[in-house]
């Protein structure tokens, strides 16, 4: 995916989560420009994955299960497109938050278990 396919160009990011590594997000953040409305951390695939999946919220089954609807990007790029999540990103493994209503706060769900691929 090229910069301009981004709904944010990357020279407008300001660093408000470096060092965090890499994540996956979907298309419907990255390119429509939707605010998180779930996420959560799994064990990280390699050394630079951190664990974290960020979703919109409204991403069907079909949507993902198609690879080019989700990316690998720095978990900075995502916090510039919703710089609410900074706030949980040391959370452990087997964490996951949504909003409240998909637009409200967001509050940690304890009884999410991620799909199995």
């Amino acid at each position: 995916m090229l910069p301009q396919d981004f709904a944010l160009h990357p020279t407008t990011f300001k660093p408000l989560a470096v060092g965090f590594g890499a994540c996956l997000a979907t298309n419907m953040i990255i390119v429509d420009g939707a605010k998180v409305a779930f996420c959560y951390r799994e064990k990280p695939d390699n050394e630079i994955d951190s664990g974290w999946r960020f979703f919109a919220g409204g991403e069907s089954d079909e949507y993902l299960d198609d690879p080019d609807n989700t990316g690998v990007y720095d978990i900075n790029t995502v916090a510039n497109y919703d710089p609410q999540i900074t706030q949980f990103l040391d959370a452990p493994i087997g964490s996951a938050f949504e909003r409240e209503a998909g637009v409200g706060r967001f509050v940690q769900v304890y009884d999410f278990q991620p799909r199995e691929d």
